[in-house]
């Protein structure tokens, strides 16, 4: 087995751990992902050299961390925190002490007159924001979504899962073999599909569902099998949950 690397940023050791806590081997996680297990032990040991570049890397991230049900959003937030830092030159080898001293302290003053300017210049963004959206036109009347059709992401089919009450869902990506999950009370869990994605649950009314940000409540009958088959540009009503089935009963 490969050496551990040193975590840098923190986002490694959380997707493995997430990966671990649910179970799941790499080879798992490579099915239902498409992304290689070669990859995928790239972004758990922040390899990120090992990549196809930084857009490759945000985007692998987002799709792993949703899959294992993180929050992609904040997965890919501490990683551009730490591709976007650029990290401090030393003082150079050569000189003595006090030179060495010297030069740290002017490297430190260089960094501090960027964040002075950096922070001058996001306040006049925002001063310039507000003026120009108060002079702006009237934004557009807000309408009731859960009554208008939304269409699915044409592209790929993203769902997300939240267990009210234990219990069994099997899922199947694209095609492939059916996958059981037994969900706790309170458990979330996250799958994409680039063709089909097939929602199967035991019981009905136990698990609130998300497609592609569209809420689509807690479906089926309380004690009966629920299943739905999702495609990428296909259109569904956004259904509000019923507080009972919310709360959990």
């Amino acid at each position: 087995m490969a050496p551990v690397r040193d975590s840098i940023i923190g986002v490694g050791p959380a997707l493995r751990k997430a990966r671990e806590t649910r179970r799941l081997s790499l080879d798992e996680a490579s099915r239902d992902t498409k992304l290689t297990v070669d990859r995928l032990r790239a972004l758990e040991e922040e390899d990120f050299e090992a990549l196809l570049g930084d857009p490759y890397v945000r985007g692998s991230l987002r799709t792993y961390a949703q899959y294992l049900g993180l929050n992609p959003n904040k997965v890919a937030e501490a990683y551009a925190r730490h591709s976007e830092t650029p990290s401090a030159p030393p003082p150079p080898g050569k000189l003595g002490r006090i030179e060495q001293a010297i030069a740290a302290t002017r490297i430190r003053d260089n960094q501090r007159l960027l964040i002075v300017v950096a922070g001058t210049l996001i306040v006049v963004a925002g001063v310039f924001g507000l003026v120009s959206s108060r002079n702006a036109s009237p934004p557009p009347a807000a309408l009731d979504t859960a009554a208008v059709p939304v269409t699915l992401g044409a592209e790929r089919v993203e769902a997300v899962l939240v267990a009210n009450h234990e219990v069994d869902v099997v899922i199947t990506v694209d095609g492939a073999s059916p996958a059981t999950y037994h969900l706790m009370r309170g458990e979330t869990r996250s799958f994409a599909a680039d063709t089909a994605l097939v929602v199967s649950i035991a019981k009905g009314r136990t698990v609130a569902l998300t497609v592609n940000g569209v809420d689509v409540g807690t479906p089926g009958r309380p004690g009966e099998p629920w299943e739905r088959t999702f495609t990428p540009g296909e259109e569904i009503e956004g259904v509000s949950p019923s507080p009972g089935a919310v709360a959990g009963g």
